[in-house]
């Protein structure tokens, strides 16, 4: 028999529980009433939602965890998520979880092609064909060709697709900093929607070379690897969270590396990948708030090659 000794501290216990899961509901709620930073589409005029779900790394298995990832982000205001034919099973879950949300007609989702040959598209088409089937629907807001293979090939049939209602907005896209020349010249050749460009507080290169570009062709910038494969941030965390980070809404480090990349003027919207709810929901609050103006973005700076 429970002595009562042990139904107190089990009832304070259970209390300590319900206060913790309350608090750390209440500390979500708080940041998702802050207003949500929307970037344009040069090309249309359409916003979006500045932060958004990048997915290498969703693998089988973790269906139903990707799923309720995918929930919490419309639920928290993101849209945009970026995939690709190449990333595994990452195109056939997202399809699953978005016909299982029934959300599919409010999230921008954006994939990518690869086509090896320079003279045919066949590559290119089966690979658009299945990316479909995969994600269950008729057509995709934005397709990409994966890391510039194929651009002359498959561009001008992107173009028909887009005309023909398949796509809303096509586009190329890097994460390698030796592809940012040849992206420069097709992005002066082509009149892209969209380029998707490696881009972090530790890594500045496209600043000075691919996003003033883009910024003067109106084109949207989509930044990936914003925590450099996870080492930035590992970096970062190592470090203490500067005082005025407060300033601009943001309470960790994984924030501040966002916030620096969305408020970027030819920034569109950042992509940090996330397999778990608790690293999807930090990521999503980064888009909510304040942003540093160009004075704060150079302090960052400053106070990130100091070390």
């Amino acid at each position: 028999m429970s002595s009562r000794r042990d139904v107190l501290e089990s009832g304070l216990a259970t209390a300590a529980v319900l206060l913790a899961g309350g608090s750390a509901r209440a500390a979500v709620g708080a940041a998702t009433e802050l207003p949500l930073i929307t970037k344009t589409i040069p090309s249309t005029g359409e916003k979006v939602p500045a932060v958004g779900l990048g997915t290498d790394k969703f693998r089988s298995g973790e269906q139903d965890a990707i799923q309720a990832e995918i929930k919490r982000m419309r639920e928290m205001g993101g849209t945009v998520i970026d995939t690709a034919a190449a990333y595994g099973d990452s195109e056939a879950i997202i399809g699953d979880a978005l016909a299982a949300l029934g959300v599919r007609d409010r999230m921008f989702i954006a994939t990518k092609l690869v086509n090896r040959s320079s003279s045919s598209t066949r590559e290119g088409e089966d690979s658009f064909a299945r990316s479909l089937a995969r994600l269950k629907t008729q057509k995709v807001d934005l397709l990409q060709v994966h890391n510039l293979e194929g651009v002359e090939a498959m561009l001008p049939l992107m173009q028909k697709w887009k005309q023909a209602g398949k796509i809303r907005y096509f586009g190329i896209t890097t994460s390698r900093e030796m592809q940012h020349a040849p992206m420069l010249e097709y992005m002066r050749q082509y009149p892209l929607d969209f380029v998707q460009v490696d881009y972090s507080l530790a890594d500045r290169e496209a600043a000075s070379s691919v996003l003033p570009l883009a910024f003067e062709r109106r084109i949207a910038v989509l930044a990936n690897v914003p925590f450099g494969y996870g080492s930035v941030l590992r970096q970062a965390q190592a470090r203490k969270l500067p005082d005025w980070a407060a300033d601009i809404d943001v309470t960790s480090w994984s924030q501040l590396l966002i916030k620096y990349v969305i408020s970027h003027p030819a920034v569109t919207c950042c992509i940090p990948g996330s397999t778990k709810l608790e690293h999807l929901e930090e990521n999503q609050r980064a888009g909510r708030g304040k942003l540093p103006d160009a004075a704060l973005r150079k302090k960052m700076e400053e106070a990130w090659d100091k070390g």
